[in-house]
Order: structure tokens, then C-alpha cells, then sequence
């Protein structure tokens, strides 16, 4: 008798707390359904939550307490009016833009989606959206703002999570991903790029920009007809629309790179090998795999992609450029000259290139200096003297408009200025020396 009481006693416990759970749950869904939630109701909803979650058995309780829990922060956000402080006014809203906030919040309403798309029973399908659609936009703010701030790994988890809440968007991914490289958080950032290999994503697409008449600057708009709206209703102007280039070259080369970072060398080849096959027509794939192998110092397989690069696009000037400094570096002068003059010929104003060939041609004085102080007092050796000094004196001049050009590209890159006043001096070019020192 005794043990059936005790476990009589404990069903009449569960039931209890079961009644109880059901009427907090409807409590709650009754305050949700009001147009504004603010005030004793919104105390009043927080601690019907905090006393409803412990209790919920059944799926769907389990379900909707987390929904009405995940929705706290937002609820609080909404209830923010013009009589708080501006303290109160930040302390409600940040509590929504946290990543843990978002991230939960992501969570609780996926898992509704998900189990009102089960049961076939739309309880808050449509409720759901609407928010997500509503504060997506603040959200994105928040994670912008971090970034700003330089606190990559918190802009990098709310994006992520922002992702989460809306998989069509997977622009966010692709930022969070960026955001978690900048952070160091290679884990992370690989996790995010492999899901974005997955996805098969590539970021192409068109900007639509139209200015705005009143405050000058360009905006943005979702749709052609949105911004055609805008156009003919006379607020903007100047419609443009701005191509979206591939990212897949991007993913793959990070993947690549964090691999190496990580000392997975084979797997960093592997990975771009497999992407180039999988995407044979895109060019900024083959960069990726050059970029690869120049990290590795394997710089004959660099240059040989880098040329396949520029079969397809011959003037990419920052291509050549590296092959005259591949050249240089190689001690393959000629070559190196070759590929500087070539990007000089393709960007007049490219001021590396004007740089390094200058120096290029520096490097070949010290075979004059060094034969010149090896002469004597000779006659023959006077004509020598004076054929290298004459040899000198030519190699000088061929250097000089590149310096020059340097530094009017850049007045106040000191190495350009420094290197230029050493040929003045040279050529005994007195008054532009002067000139050049006194605006050092």
C-alpha cells in the first residue's frame, strides 16, 4: 500500500505540473498575440518563460517555450520607447545583437520552421519570417559596426548567425567567413569556406546603385522596378547597375592558404587541383593556384600558371609586374626588365614598376664602380677610366625618368626621393638636388 501511494502521489505531481506548464504556455501565447508587449506584460511574459522552460516534456512544449524565450530579446527590443534613457535604450538593444542572442534565436526559430513544416500546423511560420525580414537589416548594422571596430570575431559570429536565420542570404556567409580570417580564427573561417564550397557558392551578381538627390550619395536597391520607382518618382538619379564578380578564387585561395597556415600542404594542393577541374573556365581560379605555389617559393610552377593567366588576360598589369619581381628575385636581370617595362607599358603610373626598374638598372653601377677603382694612373688606364665613366654617366640617364616619374606618383615615398637624389648627385645635377633636399 505504501508504494503505490508514493507513486499514486508522484502521477498526481506530474499531472499538476503538467496543468501548469499548459496554462503558462497559454498565458504566454495570449501576451504574444498583443499588439504591443511592453511594460507589466513584458515582465510578466520573462517570467512566465523562466518558469515554463524547466517544466516542457512534449516536443511541441519543448518547442514553443524555446520560441517565446528566443524571442525575448527581440520583444525587448521592440518595447524600447522614447521615455527610457539612452543607457536603457542600448542595453535593450544590444542584448538582441549578441552573437549568443542571434545565434539562439537562429536556433529556436529554425527549430519552429522546422516542426510547424512537420505537423503541417502554421502556428508562427508567417510571425517568423516577418521578423526575420524585419531585423535582419539592424542586425547587419550591429555585425558592421563590430567590423568597423575591428572586433572581428564578434562580427564574424553575428553574421554567421544572421545566416543561420536566413540560409537564402549567403552573402552573410561568405562575410562571416572573411570576418573569422581577420580574427585569426582559422577554424572558423575553414568551417565557413568548406560550407560555402559546398553550397557551390559564388557571389556573382549585380548591385543596383541610384543617387540620391537630396543627400548626394548612392544607395542600393533590392529590385529594378524598386529603384525604377524611385527614379521616376524624382528622389534619384543616375541609375547604374555594378557587376558582382566571382568569389570562388577567394574561397578556394583562403582554404588554401588557412590549409598551409596549419601546415596541410598536400591538402591546400589538393583543394585548389580539385577546384580548378570542378571550374575549368574560371580565371581567377588559376590566380588562386599561382598565389599557392609563389607561398610555397615554388616559383617556376608560379610563373608558368601566371603566363597561363595571362594567355587569357594580357594586360593584367599586376601579373606582369610579379614576374619582373620573380625575375629580379631569381637574379634573371633581363627578364626582369622585360616584365617591368612591359607593365609600363600597360600603366604609365604603376609606381612599383617605375621603382624596381630603376633600382634594376642601379644594381648595374657597381660593376663601373668596382672596375674604376681598380685602375691606375696610366694612360690606358685614363681612357678606361673615362669609356666607364662615359658608360656611367649614360646608365645614369636611362634611369633617371623612372625615378622621376616615382616620385611624382608618390612625392612622399622617401625610398623613391632618396634613390633619386643619389642620381642627381651622380650626374652632378646640382639645382635639382637642391630642389629635391629641401622638401625632404
Amino acid at each position: 500500500m505504501k508504494i503505490k501511494h508514493i507513486v499514486l502521489t508522484a502521477s498526481i505531481l506530474v499531472s499538476v505540473s503538467t496543468f501548469a506548464q499548459k496554462e503558462e504556455l497559454k498565458a504566454l501565447k495570449k501576451i504574444y498575440a498583443k499588439e504591443e508587449i511592453k511594460g507589466k506584460d513584458l515582465v510578466e511574459y520573462k517570467d512566465l518563460v523562466s518558469k515554463v522552460e524547466p517544466l516542457a516534456v512534449e516536443e511541441s512544449d519543448k518547442i514553443y517555450a524555446n520560441f517565446y524565450k528566443v524571442m525575448t530579446p527581440v520583444l525587448e527590443s521592440l518595447a524600447v520607447d522614447k521615455t527610457m534613457t539612452p543607457v536603457q535604450i542600448q542595453a535593450a538593444l544590444m542584448k538582441l545583437a549578441s552573437p549568443k542572442a542571434i545565434t539562439d534565436l537562429a536556433t529556436g526559430l529554425n527549430a519552429t520552421l522546422d516542426f510547424e513544416k512537420k505537423t503541417g500546423k502554421k502556428v508562427y511560420t508567417d510571425d517568423i519570417n516577418e521578423t526575420i525580414t524585419s531585423f535582419k537589416p539592424e542586425l547587419l548594422q550591429a555585425a558592421k559596426a563590430l567590423g568597423n571596430s575591428k572586433k572581428y570575431k564578434e562580427a564574424s559570429e553575428i553574421l554567421y548567425s544572421i545566416y543561420l536565420l536566413d540560409k537564402k542570404d549567403q552573402d552573410n556567409l561568405f562575410d562571416a567567413a572573411s570576418y573569422a580570417v581577420n580574427a585569426l580564427d582559422y577554424d572558423k573561417a575553414l568551417d565557413y569556406y568548406n560550407q560555402l564550397k559546398i553550397l557551390n557558392y559564388t557571389g556573382e551578381g549585380t548591385l543596383l546603385w541610384a543617387t540620391n538627390k537630396a543627400s548626394g550619395k548612392e544607395e542600393t536597391f533590392n529590385t529594378k522596378n524598386e529603384r525604377d520607382i524611385y527614379v521616376k518618382s524624382g528622389t534619384h538619379e543616375k541609375p547604374r547597375d555594378q557587376k558582382l564578380p566571382s568569389q570562388k578564387g577567394e574561397i578556394y585561395k583562403n582554404i588554401a592558404l588557412i590549409l598551409i597556415e596549419k601546415g596541410r600542404i598536400e591538402e591546400a594542393k589538393a583543394a585548389v587541383a580539385e577546384a580548378r577541374k570542378a571550374n575549368p573556365n574560371d580565371k581567377s581560379l588559376i590566380l588562386t593556384e599561382a598565389e599557392l605555389y609563389y607561398k610555397l617559393n615554388d616559383f617556376d610552377t608560379y610563373t608558368r600558371l601566371v603566363n597561363e593567366a595571362l594567355a587569357n588576360d594580357p594586360n593584367n598589369v599586376d601579373l606582369v609586374y610579379n614576374l619582373g619581381v620573380i625575375s629580379s628575385d631569381g637574379n634573371k636581370l633581363e627578364d626582369a626588365e622585360k616584365y617591368y617595362k612591359r607593365a609600363l607599358e600597360i600603366d604609365p603610373n604603376y609606381f612599383n614598376a617605375n621603382l624596381n626598374l630603376a633600382e634594376l638598372k642601379l644594381r648595374g653601377d657597381e660593376k663601373f664602380v668596382t672596375e674604376m677603382n681598380k685602375l691606375g694612373t696610366s694612360e690606358k688606364d685614363n681612357k678606361r677610366y673615362e669609356v666607364l665613366k662615359a658608360e656611367r654617366e649614360k646608365n645614369f640617364k636611362s634611369i633617371l625618368p623612372y625615378l622621376e616619374k616615382a616620385v611624382e606618383i608618390k612625392p612622399d615615398n622617401d625610398a623613391a626621393k632618396r634613390t633619386l637624389l643619389s642620381v642627381y648627385n651622380a650626374l652632378e645635377m646640382t639645382d635639382k638636388y637642391k630642389a629635391l633636399k629641401a622638401k625632404m
